[in-house]
């Protein structure tokens, strides 16, 4: 440390900023969330607008909880802890006003194409990739800033929640990099790098870690840093903080093939997920201990302070979702759980209960610090409390049912051996009260944050004319001569080796020292992420016998593949899944179970991770062109009970014929064996629209429905899963394999449905 002191004042106005962006964000997130939850029980409320359909606007609440309500509050935590922690500045105020602006741009920009359709249609990485490029641009901006604001730093060890906030940056960047490698076709659309299996295990590879490193890490970070300073408590221990760290920065990243068993992902690997997973349990509940136990002898302040309340449920969320998160990735409870709304439970218990909970109580806690006055009303705060509580419990325990009682229902069998429940709709009817309890939750969640947005307003208009910025005063650092720690300490007569080092070991002595060299810190960060990527990675890539080829399947034809698009666009993955996985049931109910060789020409997977409808992997040839344009049109037409929104606009909306041919090159170009139709794939669009267009026109439906996009999405649906049903082609291949009706049942179950007997359609 040297002699000279350094005067230096904190960037407040930047922590305002992000702190108003939070709460503001947080209101809209929710306010989706809310209307998404009543459109599942009134499905009219879309008002036939495309903008407004579920499939839409789902991913647009995911993105505005996650990066626009829990990315503002990370950012406001990191701002504000980092300067006092490090005792300085943050590195760059330009950087840090880019990082603001530019982080809020990106939000605008997702709500401006998420309802358009403009969609990759990945989990969390729905963004299209010129805002994929921005968030690079945004984050390295930010790394610099935070890095920079390290190396001028005037506190030589780094505290417990930097080591978090580390990991958060370093890992997030390696995860947005290689999730998003993609060749666009154009402004608006892009095809990923990876296909089928591979594209599914980076995808959740890359979902998984974004649970772990953008809303546990950071918010871990928070609560080393926040619950401290409120509790006015040091931390319970620091060797624990340490264990806790590095488990979780170590096996996180082995746990995201755990969402997928039972599908076409190697066994191997799904299995190694799910042992990793439930490894997670105990240092996840090493930090939740770590946290309750620094409230030691101030248990008392918390009938009385709103901002312990907050922090103590969101810790123990933390620990409920850490306990069930390592349970659900057992591949016998995963069965019964997995594309069911248990799922769906188990998110909103970590993201209101955790997430929300914990940023809550730091709002309070900032706001009459960097507002500069007090609080406008601490019982407002208390009845925030109270309404979020209550809200979480009335919405997960009405959607754990749900999500049990779907899971029950369609894995039952009655006393012949057949399906208990064979028309999927029966499900979709008994869990309709479920879905009312959770509106009311959700409903009582929102009114807590607008009381939350009125505090901080009227906390924020009893600020000074001029913020008050004091002087902060700390010594300069002066060059690091403390001498690196010898593998062994001083040794003891009685004690063996191996009892040396393991006592050199337990004092954390290498870890004091790692905390002052943060460059080898992060590299050790690096380090852990990478090994256990790579582990999985290469043989998921390598060993050809891990996706076994099919000689019979196929490339999408120009129109299927325009009609994928559609289903993409749609936002059809967020309600339907394309996976039919080796269970009993679910082979007695869709078909022949799906094969890793079948997906190999998908870009992006469309495996899906919830079931709000029937699986469609196996739904080619089911049905007559017919009934999928009745059943677009007006899903209550075909099943009067069916909760999905109608899609008329499909049959108005004209096909981009235009913009076929590039899309066929990209897939070329990903090495997808298309032969002539890199030449003539808008003619041979046009051909096959004008096809399936003139049969439903015999069949008795509409007789102007040539190039319109509802003809393009019956293609993709007709051709699905219906591959592996054809002859091998002889050598040398094959033309394109084009959908076709089932010539069993030429009318299909149209016929019947029209009559009111529901079908497994939605």
């Amino acid at each position: 440390m040297s002699d000279r002191v350094e005067t230096f004042k904190y960037d407040d106005a930047t922590v305002r900023k992000f702190a108003f962006a939070t709460i503001l964000w947080g209101l809209v997130a929710t306010l989706v969330g809310f209307y998404l939850a009543l459109m599942l029980v009134k499905p009219g409320l879309s008002f036939g607008r495309p903008e407004l359909s579920f499939g839409r606007l789902r991913p647009l609440h995911t993105n505005a909880a996650i990066f626009a309500f829990a990315g503002n509050a990370i950012f406001a935590a990191i701002y504000y802890s980092s300067q006092r922690l490090l005792k300085a500045r943050m590195w760059s105020d330009a950087l840090s006003k880019f990082h603001f602006w530019g982080w809020q741009a990106i939000i605008v920009s997702a709500a401006l194409t998420l309802p358009f359709g403009i969609t990759q249609s990945k989990e969390y990485a729905e963004l299209e990739w010129p805002i994929d490029v921005a968030i690079a641009v945004v984050w390295v901006a930010f790394a610099v800033n935070f890095f920079g604001t390290i190396a001028k730093r005037r506190e030589r060890h780094l505290y417990v929640a930097i080591w978090f906030y580390i990991a958060t940056i370093v890992t997030v960047a390696i995860l947005h990099i290689f999730n998003n490698l993609v060749i666009p076709v154009n402004a608006f659309k892009s095809y990923g790098l990876y296909a089928g299996v591979q594209d599914a295990f980076m995808q959740w590879w890359y979902g998984h870690n974004a649970v772990a490193f953008f809303l546990t890490t950071p918010f871990l970070g928070l609560m080393y840093y926040f619950l401290p300073k409120a509790a006015n408590r040091p931390v319970f221990s620091y060797r624990l903080s340490i264990l806790h760290f590095w488990s979780l920065v170590f096996l996180y990243i082995w746990a995201g093939p755990h969402h997928l068993h039972y599908t076409a992902l190697p066994e191997w690997a799904s299995t190694l997920g799910m042992l990793f997973s439930v490894m997670l349990w105990m240092p996840s509940w090493g930090g939740m201990l770590n946290g309750l136990l620094t409230l030691r002898g101030a248990w008392n302040r918390v009938s009385e302070d709103p901002v312990l309340k907050f922090f103590v449920v969101g810790i123990t969320f933390y620990g409920m979702a850490t306990f069930e998160g390592p349970l659900l990735s057992i591949k016998s409870v995963n069965a019964l759980s997995h594309y069911t709304d248990w799922t769906i439970a188990h998110v909103h218990s970590g993201a209101l209960g955790w997430n929300g909970f914990m940023t809550f109580g730091m709002l309070y806690w900032l706001a009459p610090r960097i507002f500069q006055t007090k609080l406008w009303s601490k019982k407002l705060a208390e009845v925030h409390f109270w309404l979020g509580t209550i809200g979480i419990l009335l919405y997960i325990v009405a959607i754990y049912a749900a999500g049990v009682t779907q899971g029950l229902m369609w894995r039952a069998f009655d006393e012949t051996g057949r399906l208990a429940y064979p028309d999927f709709v029966e499900t979709v009817v008994r869990i309709i009260p479920m879905y009312w309890v959770r509106a009311l939750g959700g409903l009582l969640f929102v009114t807590g944050i607008v009381l939350a947005v009125v505090n901080l307003v009227m906390t924020w208009r009893q600020r000074p004319e001029t913020y008050a910025e004091p002087e902060q005063e700390a010594p300069a650092l002066g060059p690091d001569t403390l001498p690196e720690p010898q593998l062994v300490i001083p040794r003891y007569t009685t004690m063996a080796d191996t009892g040396h080092r393991l006592r050199y070991f337990a004092a954390a002595a290498w870890h004091r020292f790692w905390e002052r060299r943060p460059l080898l810190f992060t590299v050790w960060v690096v380090v852990a992420v990478l090994v256990a990527s790579l582990f999985e990675m290469i043989p998921t890539f390598l060993i050809r016998s891990n996706v076994p080829s099919i000689a019979s399947v196929k490339p999408y034809t120009p129109l299927e593949l325009t009609g994928r698009d559609i289903y993409v666009s749609e936002g059809c993955y967020n309600c339907h899944s394309q996976m039919v996985r080796p269970i009993r049931a679910e082979t007695e109910r869709y078909g022949e179970y799906s094969k890793p060789g079948e997906f190999v020409y998908d870009h992006p997977f469309q495996w899906g991770s919830r079931r709000i409808g029937p699986d469609l992997h196996r739904v080619g040839g089911k049905y007559p062109h017919l009934w999928h344009v009745r059943h677009m049109e007006d899903p209550r037409a075909i099943t009067p009970q069916s909760i999905m929104p109608a899609y008329a606009w499909l049959l108005r909306d004209d096909i981009a014929f235009d913009e076929i041919q590039r899309k066929v090159d990209v897939m070329a170009m990903l090495g997808v064996p298309y032969g002539d139709a890199v030449l003539h794939a808008e003619s041979m669009a046009r051909a096959q629209s004008s096809q399936i267009a003139a049969e439903i026109a015999k069949q008795g439906g509409p007789k102007n429905l040539d190039g319109k996009k509802i003809i393009a999405l019956i293609a993709y649906l007709q051709r699905l899963g219906t591959d592996i049903k054809h002859a091998p082609p002889s050598e040398g291949g094959g033309p394109l394999r084009a959908s076709e009706p089932n010539p069993e049942n030429p009318k299909g179950p149209f016929a019947q449905a029209a009559q009111g007997t529901t079908h497994e359609a939605q």
